[in-house]
């Protein structure tokens, strides 16, 4: 299969896009009370959400690492989403209330694939409207984590257990914004 180099790849319906986060549970369990991020989360600091579930893994080890150990699913209207990519700039700018930036897709034992995911950055404005308007849900994706983590210590494929993502699509404009390829 050819795989554009940058593309986003999301598990996602008509209205709704699933992001994934990890928190400490002091910020997870509060945000799963509420259905949105509420304090401890703080809005002043960047937050990035990332629609790759397998790049969700390598960043959190299976929900193992240090301050990452609750994995969320947040689903967020497709129009917030959008209007993130809309207002975004790559990483090394600064200037924007949203930063992208592609890194390397990882497979399920984190291996490095040829072709790159999204992570987004959100900031100020874009926190905001993320917390207050565009979360739909919050689903905690813990145990189902660390279901996989033990099945792929165990040897086994994880391929059917894991989320179904394809090619989200965007407008060549968009594209244009975020980077993203089409081959």
């Amino acid at each position: 299969m050819n795989i554009p180099y940058r593309q986003i790849r999301a598990a996602y319906t008509e209205e709704s896009i699933t992001v994934y986060q990890a928190y400490d549970p002091a910020i997870a369990a509060p945000a799963l009370a509420a259905q949105r991020f509420v304090p401890p989360f703080k809005r002043g600091r960047m937050t990035w959400i990332k629609p790759s579930f397998l790049w969700m893994m390598y960043r959190c080890g299976y929900a193992t690492k240090q301050g990452q150990g609750r994995v969320l699913a947040i689903e967020l209207t497709r129009e917030g989403f959008e209007w993130a990519l809309a207002h975004s700039c790559l990483s090394d700018r600064r200037d924007m209330p949203v930063r992208v930036q592609w890194d390397p897709e990882r497979d399920p034992r984190h291996n490095a694939l040829p072709y790159r995911s999204i992570q987004i950055g959100l900031s100020g404005e874009a926190v905001d409207r993320y917390v207050g308007e565009w979360t739909l849900s919050i689903t905690d994706l813990t145990e189902r984590v660390r279901g996989l983590h033990t099945a792929l210590r165990e040897g086994r494929d994880l391929t059917p257990l894991l989320p179904a993502e394809r090619p989200y699509p965007i407008a060549e404009a968009l594209a244009e914004v975020i980077g993203a390829t089409r081959e």
